[in-house]
């Protein structure tokens, strides 16, 4: 890993079908060309490393040492600080383009609150390596009300116009107050027409999001979604789609309003 740098740490969340992940993978690709990046898969569903085109190269999940950890700990000799680190130094997947960790979610019972201590100190020491950390989040912010994650930068809130969406939208920037998460708060509408962009412009500016601005339903993306091919593959061969260049309008306003360039 680098040298320790200043560290934007992103958190991608909405309800789930409004393509918080598909937003949060393109948000990866964008960025990793700015800096040494690190992407966390916080959704137990575990949809990035599709969305990203490298699920054969994750081998191991945070959730999985967890587990080990907590039913081997008393069988550890010597530090079992150093054992839990070296273990969750294995989950993290080093690619060509960025790093990526997959949380995953422990599935024995128990009592965990010794080992997420551990989790949260270790994750702590091992972010402040990268200048940026984009986590895509379930529908809420679990892992920050649990502090296993403990700061984010910037929250950014993918929606459709969906009574759901909104109400979820709501939901996540009502936890951040409850939370104290002192993080700027944006909006990205998807699968939006002129008309829903209106509405979700209107929700944003109401409720205290900043707007990024919409993208809209592409049939390609769609295809893609279909043949199993990743956001990745859609970059690299359609450029030009209506999505990508949606996208990129949106990532202009991104940059300046959470990177500040």
């Amino acid at each position: 890993m680098g040298e320790v740098s200043p560290i934007t740490v992103i958190a991608v969340t909405g309800k789930g079908g409004t393509g918080k992940t598909v937003f949060a993978a393109m948000l990866i690709l964008r960025l990793c060309r700015k800096g040494y990046l690190l992407a966390v898969d916080a959704d137990p569903d575990s949809n990035l490393p599709e969305a990203l085109g490298v699920e054969e190269g994750v081998e191991k999940t945070l959730g999985e040492v967890k587990e080990l950890f907590q039913h081997t700990r008393d069988e550890i000799r010597g530090d079992k600080e150093i054992w839990f680190e070296a273990k969750i130094f294995e989950a993290i997947n080093e690619l060509d383009e960025f790093d990526l960790i997959v949380m995953g979610r422990p599935e024995g019972e128990g009592c965990y609150c010794y080992t997420n201590n551990l989790l949260r100190g270790i994750l702590r020491k091992f972010m402040q390596h990268y200048d940026y950390v984009v986590v895509d989040c379930e529908a809420g912010l679990e892992h920050f009300s649990r502090k296993t994650i403990d700061r984010a930068d910037c929250v950014v809130v993918v929606t459709d116009t969906s009574r759901k969406g909104l109400k979820t939208a709501e939901r996540i920037s009502s936890l951040m107050c409850e939370l104290n998460l002192k993080a700027k708060k944006g909006l990205v509408g998807n699968k939006a027409d002129e008309r829903a962009e209106e509405i979700m412009r209107e929700f944003a500016e109401e409720r205290g999001f900043k707007f990024l601005g919409a993208l809209p339903y592409d049939e390609k993306l769609a295809e893609y979604d279909m043949l199993g091919k990743s956001v990745k593959d859609l970059l690299l061969e359609q450029p030009d789609s209506k999505f990508v260049r949606a996208f990129e309008e949106v990532f202009e306003k991104f940059k300046s309003w959470c990177l500040c360039v």
